[in-house]
């Protein structure tokens, strides 16, 4: 498919993970894309990589202005770049909640206002934030995550409604549990990580992790000019944990 033909786009976390597998799908359809990343050293052409921190509004001003003047405008903007948390509310201090708050729902404020400018300037122009199962389910030790999450949803709906009538879609990606080095590390750092990998598999109907390709097929149809009557939408890529309710196994 080159349904991308003649567009670009802009993957915030594209080094690794959902990121890189959705700026690798873009650039296999057609686009011409550009990655901002606190790292960006493994990315290598025709992708074009930009060191960014969402968390420091003239990093991102410089990174965007910088991939907007490469590529010729940004139409596609994917707000990846995220953070996670675990414990309880009463697990974590008032540090790691602003940490967290910053990176995972004011790093999309900060990208997006800054891509406006370009955004308005494109006839196929769409954002796409990634979400998580975490903004409609309640996950155990979790707390931090879900509330970032869940204003991440909420700011999805409102950004469409701001600009619906400036021609820019906005929709966000909700996905279960993903097998990607964060949660790797999460596995690595649980006292079994068999066993707790055993139970994420479980918590999904479909008895296994989504994998970053999946996530960013998802991202892929919602950027896409073909998704051009979606907008307001959190698309959930969560191997069925959201809707569905199977009977345990042999009843």
């Amino acid at each position: 498919m080159s349904d991308f033909s003649g567009l670009t786009a802009l993957v915030t976390g594209g080094a690794s993970g959902i990121g890189r597998a959705t700026a690798d799908l873009l650039l296999a359809r057609g686009a011409d894309v550009a990655v901002l990343d606190l790292d960006p050293s493994t990315v290598s052409g025709p992708l074009r990589g930009y060191a960014a921190d969402v968390s420091d509004d003239a990093s991102v001003r410089s990174a965007v202005a910088g991939a907007a003047d490469a590529l010729g405008g940004i139409d596609i903007l994917v707000n990846n770049a995220g953070t996670g948390a675990t414990g309880t509310v009463e697990d974590n201090d008032d540090a790691e909640w602003h940490r967290v708050l910053d990176v995972n729902v004011l790093g999309i404020v900060r990208t997006t206002r800054a891509a406006l400018p370009h955004l308005r300037a494109s006839a196929h122009a769409a954002v796409v934030n990634t979400c998580s199962i975490a903004a409609t389910a309640g996950l155990p030790q979790r707390a931090l995550y879900s509330a970032s999450k869940g204003a991440v949803h909420a700011l999805t709906l409102a950004m469409a409604a701001d600009h619906v009538r400036e021609g820019i879609r906005v929709n966000c990606v909700n996905p279960g549990t993903v097998d990607t080095p964060w949660v790797g590390r999460l596995l690595d750092r649980a006292a079994d990580p068999a066993a707790e990998r055993a139970a994420l598999e479980a918590r999904q109907p479909m008895g296994r992790l989504l994998s970053a390709d999946e996530v960013a097929a998802a991202i892929v149809y919602l950027a896409s000019p073909v998704a051009a009557g979606v907008t307001g939408t959190a698309l959930a890529v969560d191997g069925g944990m959201q809707g569905l309710r199977p009977r345990p196994e042999g009843r």
